[in-house]
């Protein structure tokens, strides 16, 4: 008997086994079982890495279990395999009730983002690009990763407060998102739920519907994908359905991947095609694209010439502009921009500190550009001029109209073989001036004055690319006048209310201001839409590419 008792002590004083790390390809490096947070009690990590290249994307994978069972072991064999595809992908234990109840587990899996973010260097990760993923339970996890990033009501108390518990995408497979439904139609609902949540729905609703991922979706929710089967009959496929409708109708990113048939716990070509569908989420959305540097001139209420990142829209430079309309990239990181207010176009450094300004006797400057001869072409609107500057600032070369003059011209341009386009944007015309001041060409919009026109850029082949407003276009004409090419307009999928600054990338992409939209467009040879960029309270007038 004494031997009965000592045996049933020691085993519930015991400690749980050991967790064994699995083995991993020579590619691949582990860092197992490493302490992210100990509230309440130790929970970890188990982190795979590629072994070359980065800092790489990373994905936090989330063990299902009804939120009272489950491993983190059981997404090694995924995040293997998401590292060999060139993601950090770590995998998380997490507190479980019924010992532990919401929102314990949620505040571990905030901690577990924190975790990783505080360590980006530690594990070669990029901490502006991590995703979540989970099934079941873990699902759910995800998703109050994603759709409660703007909130601090779940962050607990654990390490690295400082940190941001933001998602950039999600994948959710078969995850509850309202809990006050789910007793309906779950073989295991009225179990699991009421020792995670604290009691059942009759005598705690309050709960189920803070707990409840559906009831956060908001514009801001990250790019979220949904994998759910119809005869699911743990957690039902209208979940997934009454998310994707929610999400959709707040103008997020949301797909319902429906796997007919299917049932809780894909297995087989069902899991094949949910993991397939995971890593293509997850390459597109957190995969950053290449970034080139592009110069935009916000004529908004900030007025700022902006440096910034596209199309990620980080800004690296600012300085103000007064509301200018103009600015130009140089050789050496220098800025060319105009300060119509100051009656100015300055030259700026790349620390900011202006290295030349011209001229006394502007109006209202609202073009500049230098030339490779080291002049500089200026567009004063409100005199109706347009004069080329030494670095003296003595004029070299003017032309001068009362057709141009009290601010009916915008966008002025030198082109490679020595002409000058100046937009008349009071009634959509562009003209071509000669050196010697005469005007050896012309294009009108049909619409006239009812479409004003801002930019005008020579191709090199001959052709002419224009912005147009209401609604926004570009236009490639030939030198006929006739149009070849049309971006947007009252026919187009792409709106937009004006079309001002234009700007050509290196692979024949166009870069496109829509200046009333306050956002920029990125669209390709074909007219597609590849980029786009929403600038909140920015509304950029021109723009140009860096490098």
């Amino acid at each position: 008997m004494r031997l009965a008792v000592f045996f049933f002590t020691a085993l519930a004083f015991a400690q749980p086994p050991k967790p064994v790390p699995p083995v991993v390809p020579d590619d691949v490096a582990l860092d197992f079982d490493v302490e992210y947070s100990r509230v309440g009690e130790r929970v970890a990590l188990d982190i795979f890495r590629p072994k070359t290249g980065g800092p790489h994307p990373a994905v936090l994978a989330i063990h299902g279990g009804g939120f009272r069972a489950g491993s983190r072991a059981s997404y090694h064999r995924l995040c293997i395999q998401l590292a060999q595809k060139g993601f950090v992908a770590a995998t998380a234990s997490y507190r479980l009730a019924p010992r532990h109840q919401f929102p314990a587990a949620v505040e571990d899996v905030k901690a577990a983002v924190r975790f990783l973010r505080a360590n980006s260097r530690k594990y070669n990760l990029d901490p502006d690009h991590i995703g979540a993923t989970g099934g079941s339970a873990g699902g759910h996890l995800a998703l109050m990763l994603g759709l409660t990033g703007e909130m601090t009501a779940f962050d607990g108390t654990g390490p690295h407060l400082d940190q941001s518990s933001k998602v950039q995408a999600v994948v959710n497979f078969y995850g509850p998102t309202d809990f006050t439904k789910s007793y309906e139609a779950s073989v295991d609902a009225k179990d699991v739920l009421p020792q995670w949540i604290g009691n059942d729905l009759a005598h705690n609703r309050k709960q189920h519907l803070v707990a409840s991922p559906l009831f956060y979706v908001t514009p801001l929710a990250p790019p979220t994908l949904t994998v759910h089967g119809t005869k699911d009959t743990y957690v039902a496929y209208d979940q997934g359905r009454w998310l994707d409708e929610r999400m959709k109708a707040a103008g997020a990113v949301h797909e319902l991947e429906t796997i007919v048939d299917a049932g809780h716990g894909f297995k087989g070509p069902d899991l094949a095609r949910a993991e397939g569908r995971l890593l293509a989420w997850f390459e597109k959305y957190l995969r950053p694209a290449p970034q080139r540097k592009i110069l935009i001139s916000d004529h908004g209420l900030k007025g700022e010439v902006v440096l910034m990142d596209w199309p990620s829209g980080k800004e690296h430079f600012r300085v103000p502009n007064g509301r200018g309309h103009d600015a130009q990239p140089l050789p050496g990181g220098n800025i060319l921009y105009t300060v119509a207010p100051d009656k100015k176009v300055y030259e700026v450094d790349p620390f900011g500190k202006r290295v030349w300004e011209c001229c006394d006797g502007l109006e209202h400057p609202l073009a500049a550009q230098r030339l490779p001869n080291g002049n500089t072409i200026i567009g004063d609107a409100k005199a109706g001029r347009v004069m080329e500057v030494n670095q003296a600032g003595q004029r070299v070369w003017n032309y001068t109209s009362d057709d141009l003059a009290n601010m009916r011209m915008r966008n002025v341009r030198r082109t490679a073989a020595g002409t000058t386009l100046i937009c008349v944007e009071a009634v959509a015309k562009v003209i071509e001036i000669s050196k010697d001041g005469q005007q050896i060409w012309e294009w009108q919009a049909p619409e006239k004055d009812k479409r004003p026109l801002y930019q005008a850029l020579r191709l090199p082949d001959g052709n002419t690319i224009l912005s147009l407003s209401d609604p926004g276009e570009v236009v490639v004409v030939n030198p006929q006048g006739a149009v070849v090419r049309s971006i947007g307009g009252a026919k187009s999928d792409i709106k937009m209310g004006w079309a001002s600054g234009i700007a050509l990338f290196p692979n024949g992409n166009l870069l496109i201001s829509d200046y009333t939209g306050r956002r920029l467009l990125e669209v390709d040879p074909a007219g597609a839409m590849v980029n786009e960029l929403r600038l909140g309270p920015r509304t950029v007038a021109s723009l140009a590419i860096v490098d």
